[in-house]
């Protein structure tokens, strides 16, 4: 049986790579701009410095966001040593938190569709696609080369396929 990854967000044991690694358009959801790959000025060297009131800071796209446990397990493959504490893994880990991010949105996805009235060939597509995107092991390199290759657009392909279920 396939193990899933914990899809639930865990600030404390993450690296800040959300408050790094995304871009921010300014508007209703951020009060500024700030590109991908550069720190948000209200990120200190571990924390946000105003995390308790983001909404009333002009971030609400900030407290509604939702990483999926990427930020977490992109943290874990990197042997548990964050950015933070040796700034050549920033570039790395931005990259596996990206990667891992359109992973778990697509577990996400494909858990959804898993409630509906699948057919046996869908089911068996279906677990196909979870044991190649829940893999025994992963590496950071595992997760590019599933992030970058066939795997999504695989899944998007099947989830489309489902439409006559809704």
């Amino acid at each position: 049986m396939t193990q899933l990854p914990d899809l639930t967000p865990d600030c404390d044991n993450c690296a800040a790579l959300c408050c790094i690694a995304l871009a921010f358009d300014k508007g209703d959801d951020f009060a500024i701009d700030k590109p991908a790959g550069l720190p948000c000025p209200h990120l200190a060297r571990h924390d946000c410095t105003i995390y308790d009131d983001l909404t009333d800071r002009g971030f609400p796209g900030c407290a509604a966001y939702d990483c999926q446990g990427a930020g977490q397990r992109a943290l874990a493959l990197h042997d548990g040593i964050s950015w933070q504490d040796d700034l050549e893994r920033l570039a790395p880990m931005q990259e596996t938190f990206r990667h891992l991010h359109r992973l778990h949105r697509l577990i996400g996805l494909m858990e959804t569709a898993r409630a509906l009235p699948l057919d046996a060939a869908e089911e068996d597509r279906w677990d196909d696609l979870m044991e190649t995107l829940c893999p025994d092991t992963l590496t950071p390199d595992g997760a590019a080369a599933l992030a970058t290759g066939p795997v999504p657009g695989q899944v998007h392909a099947f989830l489309r396929a489902l439409a006559h279920h809704i």
